[in-house]
């Protein structure tokens, strides 16, 4: 299992709809989120930033093209494009990423 600790900004005034949005998220990305091997998945705000945690449950050697695939899910486009238009990326995160990863330095079972 791996786990992984993102943060991302949110415009102030997106969090009611932001929260609006994530009290049910859509079946959907909910199946496809459970379908990519993800589970416990968590986003939290804190002024005007989020922090997302979630373990990675599926084979390594799958991780890459579980992601794909979650990507090309049903709506999953249409999902991220209305969640990233309330969000201000980090401008130190990766290339080609639109959450900022975060090193873990402690874990305690």
């Amino acid at each position: 299992m791996r786990r992984f600790g993102q943060v991302l900004g949110i415009r102030r005034e997106c969090i009611a709809e932001y929260k609006r949005y994530h009290a049910k998220i859509w079946p959907e990305i909910e199946r496809a989120i459970h379908e990519a091997g993800i589970r416990n998945y968590s986003i939290f705000l804190r002024g005007d930033q989020l922090f997302g945690y979630y373990e990675y449950i599926g084979p390594e050697d799958e991780f890459e093209a579980r992601m794909s695939a979650l990507a090309e899910a049903p709506r999953m486009r249409e999902w991220w494009d209305l969640m990233e238009a309330m969000q201000v990326p980090d401008p130190e995160r990766a290339p080609g990423t639109w959450w900022a990863d975060m090193e873990e330095v402690f874990h305690q079972d």
